[in-house]
């Protein structure tokens, strides 16, 4: 669709440390920021109506409180959120809000076992409207989650293979 972004990246990480990584609030601390933001508090339970908060700090005093709403879990390949609700299924809201916490999206990512110890991870943020996809687009979406990404692979590659 017009209003989605995609983000597409094959892991040099195994699937089972990626999804470990990417549903472990400790371990989402040490990579869903791209750097030198960091991500100081992260809270993430995997049932359908789960909270999924991440307090986002960095350079020139920014802070962003994130808090939304999971959506789907099936274990080592797929992971759905939205920001657009909170915790319980309820509405946030984002009047008033800056950033990526001033419009509504829905985030999907994907994870398959691609082979050879790698990762096919896809993310998708779907939008309500083109404006909002374009002022995710602008707020430097492909950068800043590719980013992520990088990061995501990194960290994962430092796990041990049992955890």
């Amino acid at each position: 669709m017009t209003t989605d972004l995609i983000l597409e990246r094959t892991l040099d990480a195994p699937l089972d440390l990626v999804w470990e990584a990417y549903t472990n609030p400790e371990h989402i601390k040490q990579w869903f920021a791209p750097k030198p933001y960091q991500v100081t508090e992260a809270e993430l339970d995997l049932s359908p109506g789960g909270i999924f908060r991440f307090r986002m700090e960095g350079p020139d005093d920014f802070i962003e409180d994130g808090a939304g709403c999971v959506l789907e879990v099936i274990p080592r390949a797929r992971f759905t959120w939205t920001s657009a609700l909170g915790p319980g299924f309820r509405p946030n809201d984002l009047a008033g809000k800056d950033g990526c916490e001033g419009f509504p999206f829905t985030a999907i990512v994907t994870f398959a076992d691609a082979g050879n110890g790698k990762t096919a991870y896809r993310a998708v943020a779907l939008h309500r409207n083109e404006a909002d996809k374009e002022s995710h687009e602008s707020m430097g979406f492909h950068d800043g989650w590719g980013t992520v990404a990088r990061q995501l692979e990194e960290y994962a590659q430092s796990l041990p293979a049992n955890a």
